[in-house]
């Protein structure tokens, strides 16, 4: 019992952190599993992902009641990204887990320094509307990464949707988690279907996260957007180091 409830407080704090970045939690909740449950990389990511999945769906209705998603540009986005999480999935299940764990210590690096460059260099986007053409795009890549770690896409597609594509952060988060929904849903079932999935971890850590993953998203329209972008590199190099280091 004392286990269980541990999860659900551990589920909870990683709902603040998926709700305040737009990303479901699976991003910490990765490296918290491999390092604290002893889980290998595959199996840290399918498991990551039962709790991802519900926090994500609880955050698309907070995102959209505060700042309305733009729907049909989410649906182009999910629909490509389904299709390639599935070759991601595929990829990362035959591979090692050293292998994996070092490629995503290796990505997470990449984000980092691809946020800090969107945030210090000069002369930012004006808001616009996405091209469907690169919204197509940026959804194969996205569900190619998420289903390839687990993280649903949605950390590949905020910075694009921010950084290149003109939308502000907030509303690139919630387009982003609309975009992750059918695409974490689509990589938990495949993660699930080649045994790298713990339900007894993952499901009181999804009940733990939808405690609390609305606190994170009503913080998240507080903050600063500059402040919230750096908070967010911040989050992506505490999640390598912690990797780097087991």
């Amino acid at each position: 019992m004392f286990t269980l409830l541990i999860d659900v407080v551990l589920g909870a704090l990683l709902g603040v952190v998926g709700g305040l970045f737009g990303i479901g939690g699976g991003l910490i909740a990765i490296p918290v599993l491999a390092l604290l449950f002893g889980l290998d990389q595959q199996l840290a990511q399918g498991t990551a992902l039962v709790m991802v999945v519900p926090n994500v769906l609880l955050s698309v209705y907070k995102y959209n009641q505060r700042n309305r998603i733009d729907w049909q540009s989410a649906g182009l986005l999910a629909a490509a990204g389904m299709l390639s999480a599935l070759v991601g999935t595929a990829l990362a299940v035959s591979l090692d887990a050293r292998s994996m764990r070092h490629g995503f210590v290796g990505f997470l690096f990449l984000l980092v320094l691809y946020n800090l460059w969107q945030l210090y260099r000069r002369g930012q986007p004006p808001l616009t509307t996405p091209s469907r053409l690169g919204l197509g795009v940026l959804g194969l890549v996205a569900g190619m990464v998420g289903g390839l770690f687990g993280v649903g896409g949605a950390v590949i597609a905020t910075p694009i949707l921010a950084g290149v594509m003109g939308l502000t952060q907030v509303a690139a988060q919630g387009m982003s988690l609309a975009m992750a929904l059918p695409t974490t849903g689509v990589t938990l079932a495949s993660y699930a279907w080649h045994g790298e999935v713990d339900w007894s971890v993952g499901i009181p850590l999804a009940l733990g996260g939808l405690l609390s993953v609305s606190w994170g998203v009503k913080l998240a329209h507080q903050l600063p957007e500059r402040l919230l972008r750096l908070l967010f590199c911040g989050f992506l190099l505490l999640c390598a180091v912690l990797l780097a280091l087991r």
